[in-house]
């Protein structure tokens, strides 16, 4: 009996001796994984700050895109002075738009715009010498990515923004701006193409520019709805020898094109979203003309004389406060040009200093909650003079027509990223020359009936150096010109 107790007594503290160990040796694990525990969560902690460094990182320096691709289709055609005509029944383009975005902070802005223009299955972008489109090179760049070209990327915008809040102090906030600025599609003009209004008043300002511009905000001092003063100035062509071309590089050349400037301002004297009136006005120098030889062959280029224009332009978005007529848009614009040629030298036909005027009138009426209907109708007299080279017409612009010119479009939201339209544009000149340039030959104002009636009286036998001339221009004066559009158009 004792030995059987002994045991059991035995047995009872080598269970104890044990389990003791036991525990130590488990107490001993657990605190050695608690520190690696306590270690892994500092080193998880120091990566996740590292991390969120990284995305603010990148948050910040990320330009932000986006992309605006359309395929069209232009049947086009010229009815001439002579009866005959000319046409291209099925113009296919492509143009690709990559948008740029970048800011800093509330104040600093980068946007930029990347452009491809091009027909299917051709290139328009090699060099026929200085008359490639005006827009590619060697002159001067007003329409580079919009006359159709290669399949090359351009920089169509490139600017910085800033945004002031208070200047000198007086609460009025203020902008400074330069670069390649955003002055393709102004006000007005921005509708039938389905755009938001860039910066222009689209009435006679329709060209790529480089320049600089600041605007100053007054509706907080003068209480009037919106009202804001804005000054443009910008190069539209530097007179420069290129690298490498002579001794002298990026130096002026005598022999070469003046350069041209422009001068400005855009002012809002009333803005509340629904009632706006925009005006403008400018100068600009020393405007390009093409010169030609005694047998009429163009030989280059150079500077007749300055122009100054201003515009007046409204718009009513929304004509009551309710009912149909509460989405319809309407608007008006009234331009006015005026040449002032260079001592012996002639611009647009005339030695004396010109006023030309344009009229244009049109509305925006909703046909479902996807789709809108626009027409639009301008007039210009003989001497109006705009630079809308860059507008987006095939048969050039409609805006510079000295005579009439009638527009409907159909535009249609397919769904979120996608959209159509289908446009008409017809254009009756009454005067040659409305989308030629600033001296006396493209650019020349004579009226077509004038033309004509020379023309017919050398047929009659009547020959003299003024009809033998009417003759002879005759197969190249446009009365007439039509452009039937329809594209499909994906932006995201």
């Amino acid at each position: 009996m004792t030995k059987m107790i002994q045991s059991t007594v035995a047995a009872a503290l080598l269970f104890s001796g044990a389990q003791a160990a036991s525990s130590a040796s488990l107490e001993a694990k657990l605190n050695s994984l608690e520190q690696e525990l306590a270690t892994v969560k500092k080193d998880l902690k120091k990566q996740k700050k590292k991390l969120n460094t990284v995305k603010a990182h990148d948050a910040n320096d990320n330009i932000k895109w986006s992309v605006d691709l359309r395929t069209a289709v232009d049947s086009i055609n010229y009815d001439m002075a002579d009866g005959s005509s000319r046409d291209n029944n099925a113009l296919m383009s492509l143009r690709l738009w990559l948008n740029m975005a970048y800011a800093v902070d509330s104040h600093n802005i980068f946007k930029g715009q990347l452009s491809m223009n091009k027909a299917f299955g051709a290139d328009f972008g090699t060099s026929t010498g200085d008359f490639r489109a005006f827009s590619m090179g060697s002159l001067f760049d007003w329409t580079g990515n919009e006359a159709l070209s290669d399949n090359t990327l351009k920089v169509k915008e490139a600017y910085w923004l800033y945004l002031g809040d208070d200047l000198f102090g007086a609460d009025v906030p203020w902008t400074f701006s330069i670069g390649r600025r955003p002055s393709i599609g102004g006000f007005l003009a921005n509708f039938r193409e389905d755009d938001s209004a860039k910066s222009p008043l689209g009435h006679n300002i329709n060209v790529e520019f480089d320049g600089l511009s600041t605007m100053v905000k007054l509706e907080n001092v003068t209480g009037v709805s919106g009202m804001s003063f804005k000054l443009c100035v910008g190069r539209g062509s530097t007179n420069a020898t290129p690298l490498f071309s002579d001794a002298t590089p990026y130096a002026e050349d005598d022999d070469a094109l003046d350069s041209i400037d422009l001068a400005g301002f855009i002012f809002v004297p009333y803005d509340d979203g629904q009632f706006i009136v925009k005006t403008n006005w400018f100068k600009a120098f020393e405007l390009p003309g093409m010169t030609v030889d005694q047998n009429g062959v163009p030989t280059g280029f150079k500077a007749y004389g300055d122009m100054q224009g201003a515009a007046i332009s409204v718009l009513v978005d929304g004509i009551t406060e309710d009912g149909y007529f509460s989405d319809v848009k309407a608007f008006a614009s009234f331009a006015w040009s005026q040449t002032q040629p260079d001592s012996g030298e002639a611009m647009l036909g005339s030695t004396d200093d010109e006023s030309g005027t344009s009229y244009w009138l049109g509305a925006l009426l909703p046909v479902t909650e996807e789709s809108e209907l626009g027409l639009e109708f301008n007039h210009g007299s003989q001497y109006w003079r705009s630079f809308t080279y860059a507008e987006d017409t095939m048969i050039g612009s409609k805006l510079a027509a000295r005579g009439n010119a009638y527009e409907a479009y159909y535009t249609y939201k397919i769904n979120k990223a996608l959209s159509a339209q289908i446009r008409y544009t017809k254009i009756d000149y009454d005067y040659m020359g409305s989308n030629g340039f600033f001296g006396n030959t493209t650019g020349n104002a004579m009226k077509i009936d004038d033309v004509k009636r020379g023309a017919a009286a050398y047929d009659a036998g009547y020959i003299t150096p003024e009809t033998t001339m009417a003759k002879n221009m005759l197969p190249n004066i446009v009365e007439s010109a039509q452009d039937l559009r329809f594209y499909i158009r994906y932006r995201f």
